[in-house]
């Protein structure tokens, strides 16, 4: 029969300084954690204050909210007889650390910094905390007088130690901890530490998933015990979208998944684990000569069991059986990340009456259109389970009066009221790219303007002419390059004045309050080459394929296309990419990868290359070389190269003011906050050298190797 315990992880959708909104998430999640008949709690990374309050963690009334608010979590009656594991940030010696904070019944009985910092990527956290650097050290915190009268308590432990309840032990990792070569849970698990938590903030990336599953079902194959993984889910009010998917695992299996991606507010996985299978799994000779030489930690007594014994035993309750993890195609994660980042970012703008997307008929604002389709099908489906949050959000958003019983039926009729689409034409667009922007809206449900704007273009083209005396010409009309660049930013950058015009007023066209969020569709390809117009119609308020590469934006509209019953789409997948910025000849037709010098995949290789793999130019030359050698010729592998990075480094100030975007992508762009390099750079001279030194030297065996045959 053995020791079975029922215990209780969660995904909450926490908005950075939502304070009260925050405790009242986590005061449900407890709820529903006792109504499973949990009897331990783990809640996602800094759940009180929100993971992302970024540069408010060096504020001391965030420090002061956090305490006000787990004061009402001690206080309130759902919240005893259950052993909680809180996240919030906490100063100690005037220095601030992230911490969990364990409780229960009215008492704090620790309060566990976080040991290893996430400070990469996206993640800068020792801008805002320190690091607890003494492992297995505890000392004495002194409780802020709002909370000891509460508790009772004067002092409680701070530092890094467990908790020993009559049946079991326990102690806590906080997110990256899992992902560092020396895991804390491995000298935790030869001290006799049974149940792990790990309380996280990790955000959603294409094909992620699988590493921390991995992580985390590696740690107790091979150190026996239960973890608990905790996260945050949805848009904090930033770039990231936290992507939940709580999970309980023991002896390297999952008996427990929470989903993905989510429009609840609130969601708890539980699971009833036997600590004696534990025990069971541990009982290895080497794993015992390990732990009688491992340090022990300090562990704080509580007179509390996690599991029933003698005759409050539970005959008919038995352990949760292994469930087989689900992974999401990236597809579907396209399909599904942003789209709950847009809802999210849509339902916590205030005045906020819907998005407006510059629909082009080409593939990256038709994938953007259809993520909002995406967005809308996940509310739909929502509302017909009975969801009430994402009801009355509905209800908000589409100008319902709050005595309304308005319930959206279809994708499309939810469409017609939040989204708006516009076809911006000149005599440069083709009959097919309008045809097809037409007709997607038309799927969708899209509120949809057709325009053309020659009018305004042939304003500024007659104003320039009449200020200067001389008229520029198209390249194809006899015009200098010059001339021909400037022709067509006046056509992108008049599209972004005119698509802001339009997000204002068309709400008010429509008899509606509010105006609507200009969504931008550059992909993360062009925007690394800096194959976009600063200030164009990439210019937006938010864009969520800002950091998704062509080649997956293709797959994903094959798969939408499948998937949503939107045959249009083919005709996006199959349509040459252009910006029709130039006039279309017998003889021409702008295409992008040939204005680029390179194929989408080429650019994602090298985007992988610069970021992830984290090489320069002569380091990406050397790795093309093995890579590509048999494909194309050596010197037209230095040519990439060296235009790779000479177009990225001259564009690179176009990314100070890109469109914030869906993060997805390892190698995503974004000179705000995740890709911290320079916009003015020198000629890469050295580089340029040794790359072509390197390419005489191989032609010339290869001549050499053709006189000896």
């Amino acid at each position: 029969m053995g020791h079975l315990t029922t215990i209780a992880t969660c995904s909450l959708n926490q908005w950075a300084l939502d304070f009260e909104g925050n405790t009242e998430r986590i005061i449900r999640s407890i709820q529903i954690a006792k109504e499973k008949g949990a009897k331990l709690r783990v809640g996602p990374e800094l759940e009180i204050t929100g993971y992302g309050c970024l540069d408010h963690f060096l504020e001391g009334d965030t420090y002061l909210h956090s305490w006000e608010m787990l004061a009402r979590i001690l206080e309130h009656p759902d919240c005893q007889d259950i052993l909680l594991d809180i996240g919030m940030p906490v100063g100690h010696r005037n220095t601030r650390y992230n911490c969990r904070v364990i409780i229960l019944n009215k008492k704090i009985l620790l309060i566990r910094p976080k040991l290893f910092l996430a400070n990469d990527g996206n993640y800068r956290e020792m801008r805002y905390f320190t690091p607890w650097m003494r492992s297995r050290h505890v000392e004495k915190y002194y409780l802020p007088g709002i909370i000891s009268r509460i508790t009772g308590q004067h002092k409680v432990d701070f530092g890094d130690a467990a908790i020993s309840t009559l049946d079991t032990c326990l102690a806590a990792e906080t997110c990256e901890e899992l992902f560092t070569p020396a895991p804390p849970h491995a000298n935790m698990s030869l001290d006799g530490i049974e149940i792990f938590t790990n309380s996280s903030g990790s955000h959603h990336e294409l094909r992620k998933l699988n590493k921390r599953i991995e992580l985390m079902t590696h740690a107790t194959k091979s150190c026996g015990g239960v973890y608990l993984y905790a996260n945050q889910q949805g848009c904090d009010g930033d770039r990231l979208y936290y992507d939940g998917c709580a999970m309980i695992g023991i002896n390297g299996r999952i008996v427990a998944q929470g989903s993905q991606f989510s429009l609840n507010d609130v969601e708890v996985v539980t699971a009833t684990v036997d600590l004696e299978e534990v025990r069971a799994y541990r009982f290895a000779p080497s794993r015992g000569l390990q732990a009688v030489q491992a340090p022990a930690y300090e562990r704080i007594d509580v007179d509390f069991s996690l599991s029933a014994t003698g005759s409050d035993v539970d005959l008919s309750i038995r352990p949760t059986e292994d469930v087989k993890v689900r992974y999401h195609t990236p597809e579907e994660e396209i399909a599904l990340g942003p789209a709950c980042w847009l809802w999210d970012y849509l339902r916590r703008c205030g005045g906020v009456a819907g998005y407006f997307l510059p629909l082009s008929g080409g593939i990256d604002s038709c994938a953007t259109a259809t993520i909002v389709h995406s967005m809308c099908r996940l509310v739909i489906a929502d509302c017909e389970k009975g969801h009430q949050q994402v009801i009355a959000d509905a209800r908000r958003i589409c100008g319902e009066p709050e005595s309304s019983d308005w319930v959206p039926k279809t994708p499309q009729e939810l469409a017609n009221r939040i989204f708006h689409t516009s076809f911006m034409g000149t005599e440069n667009s083709s009959t097919e790219t309008r045809q097809r922007a037409k007709d997607l809206a038309s799927v969708i449900g899209a509120y949809h303007v057709d325009l053309n704007m020659d009018s305004v273009v042939s304003s500024v083209r007659s104003l320039f002419t009449f200020i200067t005396g001389k008229t520029p010409q198209f390249k194809v009309h006899g015009g200098t390059s010059a001339e021909n660049l400037a022709l067509q930013n006046i056509q992108a950058r008049l599209r972004m004045v005119l698509a802001y015009l339009f997000a204002q007023l068309l709400p008010w066209v429509r008899g509606r309050t509010g105006g609507l969020l200009v969504l931008g569709s550059a992909n993360v390809d062009e925007s690394l080459r800096g194959y976009l117009t600063k200030y164009d119609c990439s210019s937006a308020d938010i864009n969520p394929i800002g950091g998704i590469s062509k080649t997956d934006l293709k797959s994903f509209i094959a798969y939408a296309a499948r998937t949503f019953d939107m045959p249009i789409l083919t005709s996006f997948i199959t349509a040459v990419p252009t910006a029709e910025l130039e006039p279309i000849t017998k003889d021409y037709v702008q295409s992008d990868e040939a204005d680029m010098g390179f194929t989408y995949d080429e650019l994602s290789a090298f985007g992988r290359l610069r970021k992830t793999a984290k090489l320069g130019p002569w380091g990406t030359f050397e790795k093309l070389l093995h890579e590509w050698s048999g494909k194309m010729p050596v010197s037209k592998i230095a040519e990439k190269t060296k235009n790779f990075f000479w177009y990225y480094a001259i564009n690179r100030h176009k990314m100070t003011t890109i469109t914030p975007s869906y993060h997805a992508e390892q190698y995503g762009t974004d000179d705000n906050r995740f890709d911290l390099r320079p916009f003015l750079y020198p000629r890469f001279t050295w580089p340029w050298k040794k790359i072509d030194e390197t390419v005489k030297k191989i032609k010339e065996r290869e001549a050499e190797s053709k006189k000896d045959i």
